[in-house]
């Protein structure tokens, strides 16, 4: 199969990579630098995989899908930060709205059969009750989680003006090795980073914040699935259906590192939601998806490759 990844030198991109070349796929990947490591595709590269530096929004994105003819095309570029679409709604409309429609038109071009697109639960806002089901209303609280909502509505209706199929998957919170721990997604390695270091940590509001974190194997798994004909024009909640609070969270990350410290507590940031759990029902019945990793297990691992990167003053 061929796959046309962008995000492709992203912390769940890359590892979709690497499986993707681990089996035996024809991949290219497209990623502008802005936020990806070129260091992170280093094996895929070696084992086959093609890397093209450009932006989402460029019209070389189509050249390169029309020259290349992907099967299929797994979307990841965007602008993931909350805090960052508050603060520059219109920076996030473009990567994430017009990069969207760019991508799909390039799988249009190419006459790729099918587009997985990555969702966030940003999408659903406030939910009425929890777990969120992938077919509960969207009704986002955020630029970020409108920009996801109307990726979603132009895969719909390329579906429908074109044939063009699709599958959407609406992640959690995914940790593990590769994520930065310099941007506000990745709690478990900003923790981790920190108390490694000795430096303090810190968890929003009152700490009673949850969210559901899925770990990021699993969540290629998904997007293998997804790349076959299962889950045509669907939306699946990729997550674990288990609330963790932000108190939660530290105390199994300080345990991983053999720490005692305590965080502090800072101000609740403005369109953050207090708690967000999904029921992964839909992708169990859907695409035959079920999380596999414990998160005890999950924060070990993201802990000994934080170590080791941390030793060898690498960063991804």
């Amino acid at each position: 199969m061929r796959v046309l990844v962008t995000g492709a030198a992203g912390f769940i991109g890359s590892h979709l990579v690497d499986q993707l070349i681990r089996e035996g796929h024809q991949v290219a990947g497209v990623d502008d630098l802005s936020s990806g490591r070129a260091a992170n595709l280093a094996d895929a590269i070696r084992g086959g995989a093609a890397f093209h530096r450009m932006d989402v929004t460029d019209p070389e994105v189509t050249e390169l899908a029309v020259g290349w003819r992907p099967e299929v095309v797994c979307h990841l570029a965007a602008q993931i930060s909350v805090r960052a679409s508050v603060d520059d709604p219109v920076n996030d409309a473009l990567v994430n709205v017009l990069g969207t429609v760019n991508v799909l038109e390039a799988a249009r071009a190419a006459g790729a059969r099918k587009v997985v697109f990555t969702s966030s639960v940003a999408a659903y806002g406030i939910p009425a009750a929890f777990p969120v089901s992938a077919e509960a209303e969207l009704r986002p609280r955020s630029p970020y989680g409108a920009s996801k909502v109307c990726g979603e509505v132009y895969l719909d209706t390329y579906r429908a003006l074109h044939g063009l199929d699709f599958t959407t998957l609406t992640l959690a919170n995914v940790y593990g090795p590769r994520q930065r721990r310099d941007g506000e997604a990745g709690v478990v390695t900003i923790f981790a980073d920190a108390l490694l270091r000795g430096a303090p940590t810190h968890v929003f509001g009152d700490g009673r914040q949850s969210r559901d974190y899925v770990y990021v194997g699993d969540v290629v798994d998904a997007y293998l699935l997804a790349c076959g004909n299962r889950g045509s024009g669907g939306r699946f909640n990729i997550g674990t259906g288990i609330r963790t609070t932000d108190m939660e969270l530290h105390a199994l990350v300080a345990g991983a590192i053999g720490s005692g410290a305590m965080p502090g507590h800072a101000p609740v940031r403005p369109g953050d939601l207090p708690d967000m759990v999904v029921d992964p029902g839909s992708a169990k019945d859907g695409l035959g998806w079920v999380p596999a990793t414990s998160l005890r297990d999950g924060i070990g691992g993201t802990v000994d490759w934080l170590k080791q990167a941390s030793g060898g003053q690498q960063e991804s």
